[in-house]
């Protein structure tokens, strides 16, 4: 069976904009630039889907962002055999595209950037990454359009591309890989799980202030700002889901920390952030459990 190392990992950017897009009107650049991001992590998990059910020995790496000489770089999914490491690049493209000069099209006309040139980078930096470890693999890459409505009309014949209904051929000739691992393949996996950034350097963010973000419980499951407080629960009134207020409260302070690090948590703050509906005494006993106090009175703070 293969060893999953870690589950995929969501970019700090998708993070981010998930809660900004709850809370403040993104520009038109900015909404594509979410559902773009989401569009991708769709698709990188249909693709861990059918690499959870590989069952010959090897270990799949979902997400890795990596940085050699200075460059960064992205790969979806990485899996390590016993003789050979595949990198694939995932794409939730939908609807006609044809590529022409060594450029991709989609129907419209509008050209994109070339994925399969994304794809050459991405190998050419994992294989100096690797050599700089001290470590020698044959590498190969490929480019996966994961999307059943993909079409794409004259491509090369001979480039790296795997088509939607070329994946479950894909699975199974990667079962049918003979691969034995040893230490050493488990010593480059937990060394390239170490060299992940969990931000990149390269986010795509707007600006924004406290002051001009809307204030409310967000629920968990559909990010909407529609919720209410039911006992000790907090229920969304757009999808139903239900959670307990302890859970969202403290869902609530994560999302402060990471849209403004370094913010000092106080329990008027959490109080405002959470649209003044849970009682500043239910906060501060939530956050006392949870965390740290610093401090005595109205100048106390948490970490």
């Amino acid at each position: 069976m293969p060893i999953t190392t870690m589950p995929r990992p969501i970019s700090s950017e998708l993070v981010t904009l998930r809660l900004l897009n709850a809370r403040m009107d993104l520009s038109e650049h900015d909404k594509w630039n979410y559902a773009r991001l989401e569009k991708g992590l769709e698709g990188e998990l249909k693709f861990d889907l059918l690499t959870d059910g590989l069952v010959n020995n090897g270990i799949v790496i979902k997400g890795l962002l990596l940085e050699v000489n200075d460059s960064e770089f992205q790969i979806d999914t990485t899996l390590i055999f016993e003789g050979i490491i595949h990198l694939f690049d995932v794409k939730n493209y939908e609807n006609d595209y044809y590529y022409e000069n060594g450029k991709l099209y989609s129907k419209n006309g509008n050209i994109l950037t070339d994925p399969l040139l994304q794809r050459e980078r991405c190998e050419s930096l994992f294989l100096r990454l690797l050599k700089n470890l001290g470590f020698n693999y044959r590498v190969e890459s490929r480019l996966v359009f994961i999307n059943p409505e993909f079409t794409l009309m004259q491509a090369p014949r001979d480039y790296p591309i795997i088509y939607p209904t070329q994946v479950n051929r894909l699975m199974k000739q990667l079962n049918e890989i003979p691969s034995r691992l040893t230490k050493m393949h488990e010593n480059l996996a937990r060394k390239l799980i170490s060299l992940h950034k969990p931000v990149s350097s390269n986010m795509k963010l707007p600006a924004y202030e406290f002051g001009q973000l809307k204030k409310m419980i967000m629920c968990k499951l559909c990010y909407s700002l529609s919720t209410t407080v039911e006992g000790n629960f907090i229920v969304c009134k757009t999808c139903g889901h239900k959670e307990l207020v302890d859970a969202a409260v403290l869902r609530s302070v994560r999302e402060l920390i990471i849209l403004f690090p370094g913010i000092r948590i106080t329990t008027s703050l959490v109080y405002e952030w959470c649209g003044r509906v849970i009682h500043k005494k239910r906060i501060s006993r939530i956050l006392r459990r949870n965390y740290t106090r610093y401090g005595h009175g109205k100048y106390s703070y948490y970490q």
